[in-house]
């Protein structure tokens, strides 16, 4: 039900989707989806924090006493891989925040203010020790964020300028080294 209101959401918007929609997309009757959600922002709400805790997890890397280069790719490795595995999810997210986030400003301030709280403190920290270049953590983090769910957000475009077909296994795995190449030398890492 979920990824059929994920699906929905995405290719409706908020304002077009319905809990009939939603529930036709399941195949299930509606009556279904308002026995686990009373309303259609419920559901909508349940979309959006699963992307982020989806999300979440690939920053386990940060969690760890991995240093930066080691952090940072499998961090973008995971993202890249949830933006080819969960592009729906992205694409809700990202309207969601485009529109100013009239649904989850309250997740925003709360939630995913603290997560990158943390996550500024394990950068801080590698800059104080002298393992990477000193930058703004938050840029590093909307750099990565931007560019990994690109491949989402934009799948068509990618796909399009690929003649219109979606990226080979292959290309996608040259599309995951180009973009740490890109951001772990901007932070004067190497790549191995």
């Amino acid at each position: 039900m979920l990824k059929a209101a994920e699906k929905v959401f995405a290719e409706a918007g908020y304002a077009g989707a319905t809990t009939q929609l939603i529930a036709d997309v399941a195949g299930l009757p509606k009556a279904n989806v308002h026995y686990y959600f009373k309303t259609k922002e419920e559901i909508y709400r349940r979309v959006v924090y699963n992307i982020f805790d989806i999300w979440m997890e690939a920053a386990s890397a940060f969690e760890t006493e991995l240093g930066p280069k080691e952090a940072l790719s499998r961090y973008i490795d995971m993202k890249m891989d949830l933006a080819r595995s969960h592009p729906y999810g992205s694409k809700v997210w990202a309207a969601e925040i485009i529109h100013g986030a009239p649904i989850i400003q309250d997740y925003l301030e709360g939630r995913l203010m603290e997560w990158t709280k943390d996550r500024s403190k394990h950068i801080e920290r590698w800059i104080a020790n002298g393992e990477m270049d000193p930058i703004d953590p938050a840029h590093l983090l909307y750099m990565i964020w931007s560019t990994t769910q690109h491949y989402a957000d934009f799948g068509h475009q990618i796909e399009t300028l690929n003649g219109g077909k979606p990226f080979s296994d292959a290309q996608w795995k040259a599309a995951k080294l180009s973009v740490k190449t890109i951001i772990l030398k901007g932070v004067g890492l190497s790549i191995d």
